[in-house]
């Protein structure tokens, strides 16, 4: 929650107008996937596109250790005008890149016990 007088009183800065910004991407692997080697995957896809900026530099890191999936985290950066092209296409070229060397790209799944009950 934000208190309405900070709305009012205070400067709000839209980001979305500056040059540059940040693309928030996450790509889950499974826990048998070598992270090292998606890393090098998503550096590799991430600087192949020539919008992509080195300045400031991008962030690839594990994020989190979640129920299916090891999350990494994606962060490139470009041109304000690039932002939803870049983003689309890098995507794409991610899951494409993992699926063409045999990273799994995971599902949410549960696993399920049945247990006998005696007598019944």
């Amino acid at each position: 929650m934000i208190p309405n007088a900070q709305i009012y009183g205070d400067t709000v800065k839209n980001y979305s107008l500056n040059d540059t910004r940040r693309i928030d991407l996450v790509m889950g692997i499974g826990y048998g996937d070598d992270i090292g080697r998606a890393i090098e995957i998503i550096e590799r896809v991430i600087t192949s596109d020539e919008r992509t900026l080195e300045d400031p530099a991008h962030t690839i890191a594990v994020a989190e250790l979640a129920d299916s999936s090891a999350n990494l985290v994606v962060r490139p950066w470009r041109n304000a005008g690039d932002y939803w092209a870049l983003r689309w296409a890098r995507a794409r070229a991610l899951k494409e890149e993992f699926e063409a060397v045999g990273c799994n790209i995971p599902y949410p799944q549960s696993d399920v016990h049945v247990l006998e009950v005696p007598g019944r």
